[in-house]
């Protein structure tokens, strides 16, 4: 007799998008984080009027090392792989906090853990595992009701 409201309150959309919104932050914070590792800063460039633009991340040479000597990957030069790595994971936990293209930046997650849990770190498979269905989650039922996506009629997922 408690099990059908209880399922009732559980199916609801409401219920549902913060499901989703707490799957976005926490895929965002462990790869933002980790992305935060990676980097000495930001590199500033001048504009034409004294505007300052910000640029691209400053790798840390300890992140470099890392990608030459412990993170073989085939097919990819170490330092393109570092330079990549690092972008995705300060842009996309940008888009899944926003809830802003979630489904494309939840696939972007995707691949990168699969790419970390096959080449980088095959032991890591239980972190590995909720992060992809975390993942699979955003890209199947796409940012919920508290995300820049659900505002956009043709990006909603019913």
């Amino acid at each position: 007799m408690l099990i059908n409201p209880f399922r009732t309150l559980l199916s609801s959309q409401w219920i549902e998008s913060v499901a989703l919104l707490t799957g976005r932050f926490a895929l965002a914070a462990v790869f933002w984080l980790s992305g935060q590792t990676k980097v000495e800063g930001f590199s500033l460039n001048l504009m034409k009027e004294g505007d300052i633009q910000l640029g691209w991340p400053v790798l840390k040479d300890s992140t470099l090392f890392l990608f030459e000597h412990e993170y073989n990957l085939p097919l990819i030069d170490y330092t393109l792989a570092a330079q990549m790595a690092t972008i995705a994971e300060h842009l996309l936990p940008v888009l899944l906090l926003a809830g802003f293209m979630t489904q494309l930046a939840a696939f972007g997650i995707f691949v990168m853990t699969l790419v970390i849990q096959i080449f980088v770190y095959p032991d890591a498979y239980p972190t590995h595992a909720t992060w992809l269905a975390i993942s699979l989650f955003l890209m199947i039922r796409g940012g919920g009701q508290f995300a820049v996506d659900y505002w956009f009629p043709s990006r909603r997922i019913t």
